[in-house]
């Protein structure tokens, strides 16, 4: 299975960060009846997940683990929205030149997607991705 056949088609997925992944994932398939989709665990760090996906219905939620980036942050800032555009470079332009905060330049990711994650004017923050390539978990797995 590829990465691209857990995600949906949908455009807009929200990402929540936790610092138990694990734990977070088992309390929202127990208390709001999502269904584990996939989970990437790093490995040598004792299980620790990576990047997970939740799902209800045909709609997702992915979830991370909270890491070196967000962890001096408060609670309430520990989400983001990741959403799909066509060309994710002209986008990163158009959203730099309104002037958004780039926090990571657009880049090619191992799980098959070219991302940016911009700040908005509130603080809020949005990951941008362009679909590049389907990668299987195992080969993800394998490249860690």
């Amino acid at each position: 299975m590829s990465m691209a056949q857990l995600n949906t088609t949908q455009r807009v997925s929200p990402y929540l960060f936790y610092e138990d992944v694990g734990r977070a994932i088992a309390w929202l398939v127990e208390a709001f009846g999502f269904t584990e989709r996939m989970r990437l665990t790093l490995p040598g760090h004792g299980g620790a997940v990576a990047h997970a996906e939740i799902g209800l219905a045909d709609g997702v939620i992915m979830i991370g683990n909270v890491g070196p980036r967000n962890a001096a942050r408060p609670s309430t800032v520990r989400s983001s929205v990741y959403v799909f555009v066509d060309d994710v470079d002209q986008h990163h332009t158009r959203a730099r030149r309104a002037g958004a905060e780039v926090i990571e330049e657009p880049a090619d990711q191992p799980f098959g997607d070219r991302i940016y994650l911009v700040k908005d004017l509130e603080g809020h923050e949005w990951y941008f991705a362009q679909h590049l390539r389907d990668v299987t978990l195992e080969e993800l797995q394998l490249g860690s």
